[in-house]
């Protein structure tokens, strides 16, 4: 039986509805599953322990908030087991897709298995609190061995780490998909020089992706509108409108300040991404044509 933290704030059981009508087809791309612990138990090393999160519990809020499918980052709290990610797969009937965390032991039967459940990329952690990070050498090497499955990477920073992992990225051979907008720093302006080198990964290397997320985690300001998050997120929407993605982020692991509203962050989706056609690209073609591209032949 595993216990959580102390301080751990369990995920809003009964978030608001949102406002904003999710248009016809709308992807949730980051969201997670804990557990049940009984059934898929933490990691030994992890270095937190969750309230269980189910894949019922996460279904139930899609529908709710009016979403279509998800797409399941692998937590860190499971490690490299990624069972539970993939029990929630196949549970989902093609309505979900997975991002998997693996290391250099893994075989390709074990790939190809994963690829047939659903899973679509792999997950780098750089954050250095919530994993130890894999040598550069063995990141590459995993990079190399997904590419034959149409995998991608997305990877998962702090803004200060950025001017050191930047050549590194660069040199990244799929395409990437950056977590919650490289954390930046949003006390200070969204055009000045530190986010300018995020915006400029993204101009210079065209298969650099985006999830404009957790304005929970990122703000200063607070809920429910998330005011400091709006001009980062509405600069890449609108600078790169067609390698922009969206997520809940639900349950939300690791807060500390506040747990959100899941229906709030739903209503901030309009603040971002101002126009039906932006809206359209960012919650269903964009996810759609990265995670179900069969579904899009053209």
């Amino acid at each position: 039986m595993f216990q959580m933290d102390d301080d751990w704030r369990v995920f809003d059981p009964r978030p608001s509805k949102p406002k904003f009508v999710p248009p016809a087809g709308a992807v949730d791309a980051h969201c997670h599953v804990f557990g049940p612990g009984d059934q898929f138990p933490y990691a030994p090393a992890r270095k937190y322990t969750p309230c269980d999160a189910s894949k019922q519990s996460l279904w139930d809020l899609r529908e709710h908030l009016g979403f279509e499918r998800n797409v399941i980052v692998q937590a860190s709290c499971h490690g490299t087991d990624n069972r539970a990610l993939v029990d929630a797969l196949v549970d989902s009937n093609n309505s979900a897709r997975g991002v998997a965390v693996v290391t250099t032991d893994i075989n390709d039967a074990e790939l190809d298995k994963m690829h047939a459940a659903g899973v679509r990329a792999v997950r780098f952690n750089f954050v250095k609190r919530l994993v130890d990070v894999l040598p550069r050498d063995s990141l590459l090497a995993i990079a190399r061995r997904i590419q034959r499955l149409g995998w991608h990477i997305v990877i998962y920073f702090e803004a200060q780490d950025l001017p050191q992992l930047y050549e590194f990225f660069a040199a990244l051979p799929t395409i990437v998909v950056v977590d919650h907008m490289g954390r930046p720093d949003v006390s200070v302006n969204a055009d000045g020089p530190a986010f300018d080198l995020f915006a400029r990964l993204m101009r210079e290397h065209e298969n650099f992706w985006c999830k404009v997320s957790c304005p929970d985690r990122l703000s200063i300001s607070g809920p429910p509108a998330y005011e400091d998050v709006v001009p980062f997120a509405r600069r890449i929407v609108e600078n790169f409108p067609d390698r922009v993605l969206w997520g809940t982020d639900w349950p939300h692991p690791n807060m500390k300040s506040h747990m959100p509203d899941d229906g709030s962050l739903v209503d901030f989706i309009p603040n971002i991404a101002p126009s039906a056609e932006l809206q359209k690209k960012l919650l269903v073609d964009n996810p759609r044509r990265l995670y179900w591209p069969e579904e899009n032949p053209n």
